[in-house]
């Protein structure tokens, strides 16, 4: 907006940011266990006290309260602030780079998006090893509607063809990695291999291989250091949606940069 300095934007999404992750705890408990996520209110576990709108300001409530429940003293998981927070800060990184000229403004809803799932995917897929339909099918409508207006605001059509290959191809991708090697790829991480793939294409080619592709790499590192503390072992269930999402992050980011990296260091450029 026109006149509006960047400081404030940034700010403003930051607490719009930090409010979308108080409702994103509230999906990352409910959801997995099929429970609505409109009723009933939000209550201590412990005491089933209703968490009054006071003693529910994200982050600060946490704080003041210092990490207790009013009612019954039950200590409150740290996970709750920090994904306040992280979400917050996402938001709020999202806003300053898209001030900053690193991508269209218009794409901004659509980051904003993926970023609240990412984070929901991410904590639900480590506790309960699987990704919800309900948020890997939506992602398909709600991206693509969201990559239609932004191609449109942009006239940049040619990213609509870009997404869908993509799709076709990091689904593709993933659903002969689950037909070749029984349980190397759960059906989850399938159903959100094409979403991310749509993603990854718009932003172009070098998004789209380095996100794929990042998410083995960083799938990797982490497994090897994982067997190497003996956390795991090579029977061990690893969920793999949290490096998908990374890696995709990592594509939208640094997709570019990364890719000259290797054609210069290859001797391909």
């Amino acid at each position: 907006m026109m006149g509006v300095p960047v400081w404030f934007i940034v700010m403003a999404m930051g607490i719009f940011g930090a409010l979308i992750g108080s409702f994103l705890n509230v999906v990352i408990w409910r959801v997995p266990r099929g429970l609505s996520i409109v009723r009933p209110a939000s209550a201590c576990p412990q005491c089933d006290q209703p968490i009054a709108a006071y003693d529910n300001v994200p982050v600060f409530s946490y704080l003041l309260l210092r990490g207790r429940c009013r009612g019954c003293s039950a200590p409150i998981s740290l996970r709750y602030p920090a994904v306040e927070l992280a979400t917050a800060l996402a938001f709020a990184a999202v806003a300053w780079a898209a001030a900053l000229g690193a991508y269209p403004v218009a794409i901004v809803p659509l980051l904003l998006y993926w970023v609240a799932i990412s984070i929901a995917l991410a904590l639900i897929d480590l506790d309960h090893q699987k990704l919800p339909d309900v948020i890997t099918l939506a992602a398909y409508p709600v991206t693509a509607v969201l990559l239609a207006a932004a191609s449109a605001l942009t006239g940049d059509f040619g990213r609509l063809l870009t997404a869908a290959i993509g799709l076709v191809a990091l689904g593709g991708l993933y659903i002969l990695l689950a037909l070749g090697y029984r349980g190397g790829m759960g059906l989850g991480d399938v159903k959100l291999a094409g979403a991310l793939g749509m993603l990854l294409g718009w932003f172009g080619w070098s998004q789209l291989i380095v996100g794929g592709f990042s998410a083995f790499v960083i799938g990797g590192i982490v497994g090897v250091v994982l067997m190497l503390t003996r956390r795991a072992g090579r029977r061990s269930r690893i969920p793999f949606g949290p490096f998908m999402l990374i890696g995709s992050w990592v594509g939208i980011l640094a997709g570019p940069t990364l890719a000259n990296v290797y054609l210069t260091a290859t001797g391909l450029a």
